[in-house]
């Protein structure tokens, strides 16, 4: 009798959970038609071969300043950065592909592919070089090989917090990790309890304006994008390790921007990486958190500035 009540219970309990998300799916999908009224894309969709990318680009001034996000982040977690440097300089964030107001690009999706991607994203934009190029964590791969692709657009690089391309151990560890995340993540979204959570269900670190436009920056198109990245690392981190050269970055300015409180190795690697300019220096930020421009953003904002001005 127990086992067979035990036996009910759960295939009742099975298809209440079953119902919930065939309820769950019907109601995000109903609700994100008009996510077109509700989250607008603030910027514009510019083609890169057959899909187009959200870029949106405020201020004036020369050189181009062009933010990189991080793994799962987009445009929208760059917001307080570039309301703050929109006054001094031309700045640009933007949506690699699959992520927030972009459609999804091709596999793999490596940080190569995506330099590419920004190459052909500036040019169709009419955003002229050259760029101040500032990448955090993951990004910083992708802004590292664009400025080794093309030099000559390249007027400085500000490193914040970036990943460590000879960490394959960490990395091999934690993409099965990070793939499941971003897959449930995705799933939870897909089901609609982003949209009907709010803040339960986005990271901490979010900007306003990314919990405002939270089930389309943080939805199930961003985390399979960020999944597909993931699952790349190894691959990214590889075309980062053949730009490594010393001089590699000439005379440009280059600031290598990490949290405090890092160990005596990891600050030796920051220190390597900024003397692949003759004029690379180290920043050390009052936050030890790795969203140094949430927690931080005056140090970053100004760091922008000192990089973009020579």
């Amino acid at each position: 009798m127990r086992a067979r009540l035990l036996r009910r219970v759960v295939l009742w309990f099975t298809a209440l959970v079953a119902l919930a998300a065939v309820a769950g799916f019907g109601y995000e999908s109903v609700a994100r038609q008009d996510d077109g009224t509700r989250h607008p894309s603030p910027g514009r969709l510019v083609r890169v071969g057959e899909h187009r990318l959200h870029i949106t680009c405020t201020g004036g001034g020369t050189p181009t300043v062009v933010l990189e996000a991080g793994l799962a982040e987009s445009s929208a977690s760059w917001a307080g950065i570039q309301r703050g440097l929109a006054g001094s300089a031309r700045v640009c964030a933007y949506d690699r592909a699959g992520y927030a107001w972009s459609e999804d690009g091709p596999e793999p999706r490596t940080a190569w592919q995506a330099a590419g991607e920004l190459r052909a994203l500036l040019t169709t934009a009419g955003e002229r070089g050259p760029y101040v190029l500032a990448g955090h964590s993951y990004g910083g791969n992708i802004v590292r090989i664009f400025a080794d692709r093309w030099p000559d657009l390249t007027a400085g690089l500000v490193l914040i917090d970036v990943t460590d391309e000879t960490a394959d151990d960490a990395m091999s560890l934690s993409r099965p990790l990070l793939a499941t995340a971003f897959t449930t993540y995705g799933l939870l979204a897909r089901a609609g309890l982003l949209r009907l959570a709010g803040d339960a269900l986005v990271p901490g670190e979010a900007t306003a304006f990314a919990r405002a436009h939270a089930p389309v920056v943080y939805g199930d198109r961003s985390m399979h994008a960020a999944r597909a990245e993931a699952w790349s690392g190894l691959d990214s981190a590889e075309q980062v390790r053949t730009t490594v050269r010393p001089g590699v970055w000439g005379d440009r300015p280059v600031a290598v921007v990490v949290p405090s409180g890092q160990p005596d190795t990891a600050l030796d690697r920051a220190r390597r990486l900024a003397a692949l300019s003759s004029r690379g220096r180290l920043v050390i930020a009052g936050t030890a958190e790795h969203y140094v421009q949430a927690f931080q953003p005056a140090l970053v904002i100004d760091t922008i500035r000192d990089v973009a001005s020579g």
